[in-house]
């Protein structure tokens, strides 16, 4: 089993267009970039796709082009779900899981392509290709996001996906002992952000629910390069 972080940053990206921050400066003078968050989940030769991100397109050619079998929604916001439009004319468009509330709202948005929609409830377990998935409830207001935990062969990734750190008690334990926990950290510790974690927010709940290894994702260009524990495009994991 192996997963690649495809996109590490936020809804913005880094570089920011426009942007001649210390981050940003570095980021096109380097050719560094975070583009948006987006996982890949590659098992028995099969290909799972967690969020679609706008720059899906890219961030499958840097992969060689897999074909991909399945995607999961983790919640309605574009910079989560609206690259999946990338599929077309491309292979033939992947069945799409995701908890009833976000399969809804992406159909509505995406009803010109050929969608077949997998509505799953949350904390109900479900088989992709022999991985075992569970979507759980964070907080991430105003709008219903879900995270996401998958397991094979008693190996553990979760995905918290955009949340606040005070996320319900069971889904917290679903991350606890995980053998990789990726999550939201949009900004540096001195930021507050209603509906997201700061680093240092990120930080603690990786360490309070007993993660064997994480990574912080969907990044800011607020959050310098080299921070540690941070995520970075196309880092690979492998089991």
């Amino acid at each position: 089993m192996m997963l690649t972080l495809l996109g590490t940053g936020d809804a913005i990206g880094t570089p920011k267009i426009g942007c001649d921050c210390e981050t940003c400066s570095q980021a096109v003078a380097s050719g560094e970039s975070r583009l948006r968050t987006s996982l890949l989940l590659e098992v028995g030769g099969r290909h799972i796709l967690i969020d679609s991100s706008p720059d899906l397109r890219q961030q499958l050619l840097r992969c060689c082009s897999p074909h991909i079998d399945a995607v999961v929604w983790t919640h309605g916001h574009y910079d989560h779900f609206i690259g999946y439009g990338e599929f077309y004319r491309v292979q033939e468009m992947p069945p799409a899981y995701a908890p009833p509330p976000v399969a809804e709202y992406c159909m509505q948005h995406l009803h010109f392509l050929p969608l077949t929609p997998h509505p799953v409830e949350p904390y109900v377990p479900f088989d992709l290709f022999g991985v075992t998935c569970t979507f759980f409830v964070v907080n991430h207001p105003p709008v219903y996001t879900c995270g996401i935990r998958m397991e094979h062969d008693g190996v553990v990734i979760a995905y918290t996906s955009d949340t606040r750190k005070d996320i319900p008690e069971k889904s917290f334990d679903l991350l606890c002992g995980a053998d990789l926990l990726l999550v939201d950290g949009i900004a540096p510790e001195s930021y507050t952000i209603h509906k997201h974690m700061n680093y240092a927010d990120a930080v603690e709940l990786a360490e309070s629910a007993g993660a064997r290894d994480y990574r912080i994702v969907h990044m800011s260009h607020l959050v310098p390069f080299g921070m540690p524990n941070a995520g970075h495009d196309m880092e690979c994991f492998r089991w």
